[in-house]
């Protein structure tokens, strides 16, 4: 890591007080006038969207439970701020309404969909670990601390502090500890806003008449309390019949580019109960479509739980770590290798973000990049099934080495998640292929899917490759590109070659799942490093597309007012 002279909050007031859209004394009225236009047009990247749905078939009694969990979600929002900037009221001394939103949208002052560039004077790197360690700590000091809780998902690293470090804490200043490392657990360093959501929960609890539900916010509730998340991880996976849920917690490690610390953040969904009946029969299928995956017969002896649920929500509020750049449109959780090995994972599919997405983006893009005679083959019903694949297929594979490493998580070290991601990705244009040639999905074609994955990879890698998903995308590109899955026509359009997409398809999902399962991290690493980029005939199919004004992503107008909630 490298060493920061300056703590990010007293950068964060340097640099805004200096940009501010023209805050700086030195600045002109005309480069001001520049910054505006600029920072204006990067907000308009991100399409406005209202995210609200039919509340018309949830009970009065659930209805109730929907203002306690934006509550819980908006307090999940802070604390992520925390986690990946530091403290959010610095955005109070921005002056350009334009820039302050596009801080709002990207949680601090690094360009998420730009490979984490600044986009605020004076700001350098965004660090690699965000908040979640010391800026000045250095890898080999981590490495050196004796401490097994150094590597828990809901452990920050601090410095300790002197008496005198400490008074100055207690009386609301920042000091800088040059202290030793200690590690300190989210339930203490964010115990006053835990606090508070805990009182909320127990005000949910004390509401909700689903069993399933009350069970899992109660066991969340104590989880909070003792970042101990396998009961109410379990809880989740057994709650079966409430049409609201409420994914909240620390859950994803995207964010630290260790890949070690999880993040805060909060969905409220609404379930669609028609569309998730007619995915019920896929959940137990799973151990079949292991059976089915292209490789050879030792990478997929894993076999999936089969507890597993498949379901389609509305979301109505976003908060935290999903909220931030790129909106996330479906959910595969809980992460935890044991309740998955137990009980497998839960799939939500969030309909009405990913219909946003398809409408305002992927089917632009496609309009604009897929030659003409294919662009029948560009449908929101191959998206979403695409999408929903996407989730079923992170529970395939294999969880465990073959060869003696341990864990694929393990193996693969800050890999992992890249390379998971790609696996998803292909394996969930696999799994559609196979299902419409069973006759299990009629409502799509083979090449409605092929194409329309084509165009979403486009969508995808206007993300750029600094996230695990967008080196994901980048790889997936690459090669099918390579394979001849795709080619250019004379006027930049693409022609998709149905057969050489179905080979290279297969024979990257291969791959995957031969790495993984070997846990080969040093092939996996150079890999990545040579195809996990954005090449110069791709940036010309970017450059021609952010020309044409296309949305990079979306943003949300949310909350109880756009639900029509007291």
């Amino acid at each position: 890591m490298k060493r920061h002279r300056k703590s990010l909050f007293t950068m964060a007031l340097a640099s805004l007080f200096a940009v501010g859209c023209g805050n700086n004394s030195q600045t002109t009225t005309e480069e001001t006038a520049v910054e505006n236009t600029a920072m204006k047009q990067k907000v308009e990247e991100f399409a406005l969207v209202d995210l609200t749905t039919d509340l018309s078939l949830v009970g009065e009694n659930e209805k109730q439970l929907l203002p306690i969990f934006i509550e819980i979600a908006q307090i999940m929002d802070n604390l992520f701020w925390q986690q990946t900037f530091g403290d959010r009221a610095v955005l109070d001394t921005i002056s350009c309404p334009w820039t302050k939103e596009f801080a709002l949208i990207n949680y601090g002052a690094w360009e998420r969909l730009n490979d984490n560039k600044p986009f605020i004077s004076d700001y350098g790197e965004k660090p690699k670990g965000a908040q979640y360690y010391p800026a000045d700590m250095t890898e080999e000091e981590f490495d050196a601390l004796q401490n097994p809780d150094k590597n828990s998902l809901y452990t920050v690293l601090r410095r300790e502090l002197n008496w005198y470090q400490k008074i100055a804490r207690f009386f609301g200043g920042k000091p800088e500890g040059h202290g030793k490392l200690i590690v300190v657990w989210y339930k203490d360093e964010y115990k006053k806003e835990l606090s508070k959501v805990c009182k909320l929960l127990q005000k949910a609890i004390d509401i909700a008449e689903d069993k399933g539900l009350k069970n899992y916010l109660t066991l969340r509730k104590k989880a909070f309390e003792t970042d101990d998340y396998f009961p109410s991880d379990m809880a989740w996976m057994d709650m079966k019949n409430s049409l609201i849920d409420f994914v909240v917690g620390p859950i994803e490690n995207y964010d630290d580019k260790y890949e070690r610390k999880a993040s805060y953040e909060a969905f409220v969904l609404v379930k669609d109960a028609e569309w998730s009946k007619d995915l019920a029969k896929f959940t137990a299928m799973l151990p079949a479509l292991q059976k089915e995956l292209p490789c050879e017969p030792k990478y997929k002896k894993y076999v999936p739980g089969t507890s597993s649920d498949l379901n389609v929500y509305d979301a109505v509020y976003y908060a935290g770590d999903c909220n931030s750049g790129s909106k996330t449109i479906a959910i595969n959780l809980p992460n935890d290798d044991r309740v998955q090995a137990k009980k497998g994972s839960r799939r939500l599919q969030l309909k009405n973000a990913m219909k946003a997405k398809f409408d305002k983006i992927l089917l632009p893009i496609g309009e604009l990049i897929i030659e003409k005679e294919q662009q029948k083959h560009l449908k929101f019903d191959a998206f979403f099934w695409n999408v929903t694949f996407h989730e079923v297929t992170h529970g395939l594979g294999v969880k465990q080495t073959i060869n003696g490493k341990g864990s694929v998580d393990d193996a693969m070290k800050d890999e992992k998640t890249s390379w998971e991601e790609a696996k998803a990705d292909i394996l969930g244009l696999f799994m559609v292929n196979y299902l419409i040639d069973k006759g299990e999905i009629s409502n799509i074609t083979q090449e409605d899917a092929l194409v329309t994955y084509i165009a979403g990879i486009l969508r995808s890698v206007r993300f750029g490759a600094a996230s695990s998903h967008g080196k994901a995308n980048m790889m997936c590109f690459n090669f099918m590109e390579d394979r001849g899955a795709f080619t250019r026509n004379e006027d930049g359009t693409f022609h998709v070659d149905f057969a050489k997409a179905k080979t290279a398809m297969n024979e990257w999902a291969a791959l995957i799942l031969k790495t993984q399962a070997e846990g080969d991290y040093e092939f996996a690493s150079s890999f990545r490093a040579k195809n996990g980029v954005i090449r110069e005939s791709l940036q010309k199919d970017l450059d021609k597309i952010n020309s044409q004004g296309i949305p990079r992503d979306i943003r949300f107008n949310q909350g109880n007012e756009v639900l029509g909630l007291k």
